[in-house]
C-alpha cells in the first residue's frame, strides 16, 4: 500500500514515514502545496495524509483536486486546528476521517488501515477472492485453507492486483506502486517478471486458478478466465 504524507513541518513528516514504512507501507512526501499537487497527478495513492495549513497552500485544495481528479486513496486531515470548521468542511468536500495534533503515531497508522479497508475492502477485515482469503493485518494469504509462505513483495503484489482485479496493470505502475516513485529513473520493468512468475507458481500450487493474465507489452491483470 502507498501512502502520500502532505506536512510541511519536516521532521514530523519524516516520523509519520519511518513509521509507516516500519508497518509496510510505501510512502512518499511532500512538504509543500505545489509539489503535492504534482505528486497526486503523477502516482496513484492508497491513502493520502494532508495537512490543512501548508506554506504555499490549503491541504483543502489538495482535496479537491484529488476529487476532480478521481484518485481512489483514502483521505486524512492532520491538523492542529482543531476546529469544528476544519472537521466539517475537510469531511464535506470528500475526506474520510480526521487526525488533530498532536496525535500517537499508532493511532494514525491504525485510522491509514482503516481507511483503506473501507475504501478498497468494503470494511472487511478479510480480503476473498475465490478460494483466495488475504488477512492484511497479519499478511497471511490462505489458498483453500491452506497457508502459503509469500515474500513482502508477492504478498503486496498479490494485494494490489486484486485490489485493481479486472483492470489492467502496467508494470512501470507495479514498480512504482511497490517500489516507490524513484522507480521512475529506472529503465527496465523486467524484474517485475519474476516476482510475477513466483506468486503466480504459489498460487497455483496451491490449488488456486490462474487468475493472473500477461498483457502483452503492457502488464497484467488479475480476473477469472
Amino acid at each position: 500500500m502507498k501512502i502520500l504524507i502532505v506536512e510541511d513541518e519536516k521532521d514530523l513528516a519524516e516520523s509519520i514515514s519511518a513509521y509507516l514504512k516500519n508497518n509496510d507501507y510505501i510512502c512518499d512526501s511532500a512538504l509543500d502545496f505545489d509539489n503535492a499537487d504534482l505528486m497526486i497527478n503523477l502516482y496513484q495513492y492508497d491513502c493520502v495524509i494532508v495537512d490543512i495549513t501548508l506554506p504555499d497552500g490549503s491541504g483543502l485544495d489538495i482535496i479537491k483536486n484529488l476529487k476532480k481528479i478521481n484518485s481512489p486513496a483514502g483521505i486524512i486531515i492532520i491538523s492542529a486546528k482543531n476546529a469544528l470548521d476544519d472537521k466539517v468542511n475537510g469531511l464535506g468536500i470528500g475526506a474520510d476521517d480526521y487526525l488533530a495534533k498532536p496525535f500517537h503515531l499508532a493511532e494514525l497508522n491504525a485510522r491509514v488501515r482503516s481507511v483503506i479497508r473501507r475504501r478498497q475492502f468494503e470494511g472487511s477485515p478479510v480480503i476473498e477472492f475465490n478460494e483466495i482469503q488475504i488477512q492484511p493485518e497479519e499478511r497471511k494469504v490462505q489458498v483453500l485453507e491452506q497457508t502459503i509462505d509469500l515474500t513482502k513483495k508477492e504478498f503486496d503484489l498479490l494485494v494490489y492486483m486484486i485490489s485493481n482485479k479486472k483492470r489492467v496493470i502496467t508494470k512501470e505502475t507495479i514498480a512504482e506502486h511497490l517500489w516507490g516513485s524513484q522507480m521512475d529513473l529506472v529503465d527496465s520493468f523486467e524484474f517485475i517478471y519474476s516476482h510475477v512468475k513466483n506468486l503466480r507458481k504459489k498460487l497455483i500450487n496451491a490449488g488456486a486458478q490462474d487468475y493472473i493474465q500477461t498483457v502483452y507489452g503492457i502488464g497484467y491483470r488479475f480476473e477469472e478466465k
